[in-house]
């Protein structure tokens, strides 16, 4: 649960690295969220319609920060999130960057996320 509201604590923080864990988890969480918002609409149109709006509206910034970030993760400008905008196959290029590894170590945008803590979740 912890890494499905990481993003929404680092609501607007368009710096810094992301974890594939942190991005994939908060995606979990906004496609539960959108599908509760569904089954909302088709009980009531009005007021589903109102709640998917503001979901919408709310996690926009968050969804938004946590790509750059994980760009970032892979030592790539934060515009590279701008590749969605292309029609039929931006989407799929930005989902396959997001399920690659970053980069092993520092980089220019900051500290690897996993660390060496990373190492010890896996020996603990």
């Amino acid at each position: 649960m912890e890494w499905m509201l990481m993003p929404l604590r680092r609501y607007a923080d368009f710096s810094g690295r992301s974890r594939r864990k942190e991005y994939w988890m908060f995606f979990l969480a906004y496609v539960l969220i959108l599908a509760v918002t569904g089954i909302l609409y088709e009980i009531s149109h009005v007021v589903g319609g109102l709640i998917a709006a503001v979901v919408v509206l709310g996690l926009f910034i968050p969804s938004l920060a946590v790509q750059v970030r994980r760009f970032h993760d892979q030592d790539k400008s934060g515009w590279f999130v701008l590749l969605s905008i292309i029609p039929y196959i931006g989407g799929l290029i930005v989902l396959v960057f997001m399920a690659i590894d970053g980069t092993r170590g520092s980089n220019r945008f900051g500290e690897d996320p996993k660390g060496i803590d990373g190492l010890s979740d896996v020996f603990a």
